[in-house]
């Protein structure tokens, strides 16, 4: 696989327009996703816009961010909390170097997904650049903007199949002043499933939601200091279980872990699935009888992060979650093999392929 690299947008149409014939190109940036960003095929040329890097307009008072797509997420998040502010969705591996663009064409949300919302609800304007080598805005640099279509969205969770993302705007959130975790234990992992469910219908409005090896759950909550204590012990009285309290460096190095995926066995692959807190049961018990096989079930249960061991062949979780009608999306594992179980799209989805890339410049998704 051959790499050429891009540090500005023009590079970046050249890169495309000059491509060998047969050839397709692969946008890669952090790297800390790699099923998407590298690939064993030889008519592959990866584009580095590691170089691509950069805030271009932020407004603190409007709430609003724009910035290169190749710009690492932490240098983000350090000018956002200088103004007390946060990307709200909380995406994983800022710590281990995601860039903006590959957040959102991965599609990754962590934890406060739970509450605010995904990636897909914070991205508010785009650029990227098509097959042909053209470059396509859609979206704004405000909020309010509801002309033409939703490009935006279109490209959460494209993985580098319909564009190369060159520049992105997003909405920002003011950071909760403080935040506390509780976290219940469980004899059973049904109990534990049953006990979000509550935890979700509560009267404590929550920040976080997940359930985590071993039967337990977490719970996040933010807000001013002087209110969390009672908040807390209203949280714990919710439940019939018992619990413990996550506070300060504690509780943050709780959530970087998970966030990081540092629970991870050194080997798996990382496999992300969408699914309702209703599915949950049925695939743990599924992922219970592969020996090695990992699991935790983020944003209130409607992913699972599966950690799946090398001695296990991919194919048996692609039938796994064919068989219970489950997709998925490997991030870390087998390159060439990033979406599991049945594909989604159809016929609208090829067109939008035909129409964004005629000439088969990406991989095929």
């Amino acid at each position: 696989m051959t790499i050429a690299t891009a540090t500005s947008i023009e590079a970046v149409q050249d890169a495309v327009r000059s491509g060998q014939a047969g050839m397709r190109l692969l946008p890669v940036a952090g790297g800390t996703k790699p099923a998407l960003s590298a690939s064993r095929r030889e008519d592959v040329e990866q584009l580095d816009l590691s170089g691509l890097s950069g805030i271009l307009e932020y407004d603190p008072a409007e709430l609003t961010l724009t910035a290169l797509a190749g710009t690492p997420v932490r240098e983000v998040a350090a000018a956002l909390a200088e103004h007390g502010q946060y990307l709200p969705f909380d995406p994983p591996f800022v710590a281990g170097g995601a860039t903006l663009g590959g957040v959102v064409a991965a599609g990754a949300s962590g934890a406060g997904a739970w509450r605010h919302g995904g990636v897909r609800d914070f991205v508010i304007g785009v650029r990227f650049v098509d097959g042909t080598g053209r470059l396509i805005a859609g979206g704004g640099k405000v909020v309010k903007n509801a002309a033409g279509f939703d490009l935006p969205k279109l490209m959460v969770g494209s993985i580098g199949r319909l564009g190369v993302i060159v520049r992105l705007s997003f909405k920002v959130f003011p950071r909760p002043l403080e935040t506390t975790t509780l976290e219940f234990a469980f004899d059973q992992f049904d109990q534990a499933v049953a006990a979000a469910i509550r935890l979700a219908r509560g009267p404590v409005e929550l920040d976080a939601l997940e359930i985590v090896p071993g039967a337990r759950v977490l719970a996040r909550i933010g807000g001013r200091g002087d209110t969390l204590a009672s908040r807390a012990v209203r949280l714990a009285g919710t439940l019939d279980a018992a619990s413990s309290r996550h506070e300060g460096d504690r509780e943050r190095v709780l959530w970087d872990d998970a966030a990081e995926m540092r629970w991870l066995q050194g080997g798996d692959a990382l496999v992300r699935v969408g699914l309702s807190i209703r599915q949950v049961t049925a695939l743990d018990a599924q992922l219970a009888a592969i020996p090695g096989a990992g699991v935790r079930y983020g944003i209130g249960g409607t992913v699972a992060w599966i950690g799946w061991p090398p001695s296990q062949p991919i194919d048996l979780l692609d039938t796994i979650l064919s068989d219970l009608g489950l997709s998925g999306m490997v991030l870390i594992g087998p390159s060439d093999r990033a979406l599991l179980g049945p594909r989604t799209g159809g016929v609208f989805g090829a067109r939008i392929v035909q129409a964004l890339d005629p000439n088969a410049r990406f991989l095929e998704v």
